[in-house]
């Protein structure tokens, strides 16, 4: 967890972005990933260079002929030099390091450097410094990066947004996904799925007496010292895949995974809905919080696809069913309308995962979640290809413990993600959960809806004792009269 000082040095960056002609939080993003890049970049190349020396190996650094391109050199320059400098040597270095097969690669496509201002370009630049990444290890690295990204405040194209940190790590306890899986976010915007579950797996992996545990109790120093060197190859090199149809949330997810210590994430461009996306099984696990809204141009849409429908967040759900190996698990978000909607489509998509796979489980989540970016209600759907599902247990969150808000981010104790872990594991039947039978399911037409599910209490009836029904009416009238008093008290004050 980031303390206080460094959240304020982070907030003061963002600051400097808006305050000097940047004020869109994607751009500003990016141009903050470029610039730790190229920080982070010269560390882990002294890094290597140190390791070679120790170890009296040859090691040829990218720096070689191009000392000009490390940070340690250019932020010296002066303010107009430095900006010149940057844009015109070493940004286009950066971007040939993928054709290069660098070590360490940030794929920055066609992007090209935007920052205008040598005023702003070094008040960020000393920004950065002052963050001290170098001296930072990688969990504080990792959270830095997190805590930028938390600073998206707004839907990007098609609806994509950030998912709140506490509801990935949900999703993946949930799942509990386990070293040799492959792993897939098909909409992966800023990686918050891979990199959590990247720390969940280590986790597992780490000593526990050499866990330590923040203040909300947020696991760290995970180092994984049970991984075989076999292991921890897969782990960092072919477990972990991400797409996405923005250039910006490319560069974004691998600047994070570059910084939780990735030196090549799998991490591509592509539209995964689109034509040329392997529709193929091929992962082992699926993570995903895809589009809500947008739809595609019939002509656009992948043949492969069964449900005739060119509404996104469908597609999104035939796409996990397809791209997962039978024995494959998914939990993924979708709209909650997407789970009762009365059309051909959503009905087709839903018949389709239920005759075909052993839905789970369906969390209920409150519709102020994702606040600021929208208020529509979401659900989990949790799945397992492969099999025919007999029945699904329902829980219905009414509490993430913050606040459901515009900003939905100050703490409260109301807190349903606890139990919802506890629960789980058994199906247990509470207040907030209960399970329907596929039969049930099928009668109401497919609808995955809680709500419809939810047993009916028993209310009091003619045959119940008198004596305590008048008990219990005469105690709701004394409410209603204190109540009435308040509220007269209340206006007599205001008068």
């Amino acid at each position: 967890m980031l303390s206080a000082e460094l959240k304020s040095k982070v907030d003061q960056l963002w600051n400097k972005f808006w305050a000097n002609g940047m004020p869109e939080h994607i751009e500003a993003l990016e141009h903050m990933s470029y610039l730790i890049f190229m920080k982070k970049l010269e560390d882990y190349e002294n890094n290597r260079i140190i390791a070679a020396k120790k170890s009296k190996k040859e090691y040829s650094s990218i720096f070689e002929n191009n000392e000009n391109k490390r940070w340690s050199v250019w932020k010296n320059y002066p303010a107009e030099k430095r900006l010149q400098h940057i844009r015109e040597t070493v940004f286009p270095f950066l971007k040939n390091l993928k054709k290069e097969n660098s070590r360490i690669k940030l794929d920055l496509g066609d992007s090209y450097f935007e920052i205008k201002s040598p005023i702003l370009l070094e008040e960020a630049v000393n920004a950065i410094d002052d963050l001290k990444i170098t001296q930072q290890n990688l969990d504080s690295q990792g959270d830095i990066y997190e805590y930028m990204t938390s600073h998206l405040k707004t839907a990007g194209l098609n609806g994509q947004f950030r998912t709140p940190r506490h509801i990935i790590r949900m999703m993946v306890e949930i799942l509990d996904p386990k070293i040799g899986q492959t792993i897939c976010d098909p909409a992966c915007g800023t990686g918050g799925f891979l990199i959590n579950s990247y720390l969940h797996i280590l986790k597992q992996n780490t000593s526990e007496d050499l866990i330590k545990y923040d203040q909300e109790n947020v696991p760290h120093n995970l180092i994984g010292d049970k991984l075989t060197d076999s292991q921890r190859n897969f782990l960092m090199n072919k477990q972990f895949f991400g797409f996405d149809f923005s250039n910006a949330m490319i560069q974004i997810s691998q600047m994070n995974m570059i910084l939780h210590g990735f030196t090549q994430p799998q991490i591509q461009y592509a539209n995964s809905l689109g034509k040329q996306f392997n529709q193929e099984e091929e992962f082992d696990v699926i993570f995903a919080n895809p589009p809500f809204s947008g739809n595609l141009n019939k002509s656009e849409i992948n043949d492969d696809f069964r449900v005739e429908t060119n509404s996104t967040e469908l597609l999104f759900m035939e796409l996990f069913y397809n791209k997962l190996v039978v024995g494959g698990q998914a939990v993924v978000i979708v709209p909650t309308g997407a789970l009762y909607g009365t059309d051909k489509a959503h009905k087709n998509i839903r018949k389709l995962l239920l005759e075909n796979c052993r839905i789970d489980a369906i969390i209920s989540m409150p519709s102020g979640i994702f606040r600021p970016y929208t208020g529509q209600a979401t659900s989990i759907l949790f799945f397992t290809k492969g099999e025919k599902t007999k029945e699904i247990w329902f829980y219905v969150m009414e509490n993430d413990g913050f606040k459901l808000d515009t900003n939905h981010n100050k703490l409260i104790k109301e807190n349903d993600i606890p139990d919802i872990l506890q629960k789980i594991k058994t199906k247990l039947i509470s207040e907030k959960s209960w399970i329907a039978s596929f039969d049930e399911i099928k009668e109401k037409k497919w609808n995955l809806d809680a709500a419809r599910y939810k047993p009916i209490k028993k209310e009091l009836t003619p045959s119940s004792d008198p004596i305590k029904l008048l008990d219990e009416i005469k105690t709701l009238e004394e409410d209603i009269v204190s109540t009435v008093d308040i509220i007269k008290k209340d206006i007599q004050d205001l008068e």
